[in-house]
């Protein structure tokens, strides 16, 4: 997969650099170089957040049509696809931004890890034999790395390297648990993110299925004394980013209320840009395509357990001709 990632590799590491000659800070470096991977990115996680809302408020239609066809998976998902169509959903549209920043993980990895590492640069900043950016090394000729890897402004820390606070050593397993104060930032920002779009529920199962997703941002902290620093810097801006972005189109979701308590910021909000869903398709003839009757609520119509009753007449034989 050389073919792959070396391109991305280099570019990535190209735009570390130029930022970095451009603040010499590598710290300051890394945080521009996320935000403008984030910048470039915002239609794709836009239409993400979009889906998934989208997908949230057709919740309770979904849940009719598997009240009408319970028992019969096959009809569920057809019918499921087409309410989707009608409504203008794609349920795979949330799919792609999310491996995209799984798949940008490892390039990032590789630049902090062994880019900041590396006593000698001049090759990566080579493109088709050219030099692209001429960069002279803070100490030439040594087995000190190229680039300063340290981030003065947070207590000159080593980008390249994990931060860990102190270590503790779990007996049980015999492992050494380091603790790191970016790992706990960047979890506690994913934790904020995952509940801003998590929908409110009543289901068990749902529930149970949200207490795992919840779960998930606290393995990051975990992660604090393998990942070299520079990476939950990474993390933590794109995450926050995220966040913002959210903010703009849900609100503040699901985050409120936390453990009984809405702040006043957070009652009757409404986001600066809002989610609506689509109207039901409808006809060349311009009438929508489900024509049940509308006096009944979406559940009824879709089980068709409410039907009109019939008119009956008077059963009494007085008034009759002979």
């Amino acid at each position: 997969m050389a073919w792959l990632f070396n391109p991305i590799f280099q570019s990535l590491f190209l735009g570390l650099t130029i930022f970095y000659l451009l603040t010499g800070d590598i710290g300051i470096a890394i945080i521009l170089l996320t935000l403008l991977i984030k910048t470039l990115l915002i239609p794709l996680f836009r239409r993400q957040i979009v889906s998934q809302r989208r997908m949230q408020m057709l919740q309770p239609e979904i849940k009719s049509v598997q009240l009408k066809y319970k028992g019969n998976r096959a009809k569920i998902s057809e019918e499921t696809m087409r309410l989707y169509r009608e409504r203008g959903v794609n349920p795979a549209a949330g799919c792609l931004p999310t491996v995209l920043q799984l798949f940008l993980l490892l390039p990032i990895y590789s630049v902090i890890s062994q880019g900041l590492s590396a006593t000698d640069v001049s090759s990566a900043m080579q493109f088709l034999g050219q030099q692209v950016i001429n960069i002279q090394c803070q100490a030439p000729g040594t087995l000190q790395p190229c680039i300063d890897p340290l981030v003065h402004w947070l207590g000159n820390l080593d980008a390249h390297r994990p931060e860990v606070l102190f270590s503790v050593l779990v007996p049980i397993v015999n492992f050494n648990f380091g603790l790191s104060l970016l790992a706990l930032i960047a979890a506690f920002l994913q934790l904020i993110q995952t509940r801003m779009m998590t929908p409110p529920t009543s289901d068990p199962q749902a529930q149970s299925q949200q207490r795992i997703f919840l779960f998930l941002p606290i393995i990051s902290i975990f992660y604090g004394a393998i990942l070299p620093a520079g990476l939950f810097i990474y993390w933590i801006v794109f995450t926050a980013y995220s966040v913002i972005q959210q903010y703009l189109i849900v609100g503040w979701g699901s985050l409120f209320p936390l453990f009984g308590w809405t702040p006043g910021f957070a009652k009757d909000h409404t986001p600066r840009f809002p989610v609506e869903i689509p109207a039901r398709a409808r006809t060349q003839g311009g009438e929508d395509r489900d024509n049940t009757d509308a006096r009944f609520s979406p559940t009824d119509r879709a089980a068709g357990t409410i039907r009109p009753a019939p008119k009956r007449g008077r059963t009494s034989r007085r008034g009759r001709r002979r």
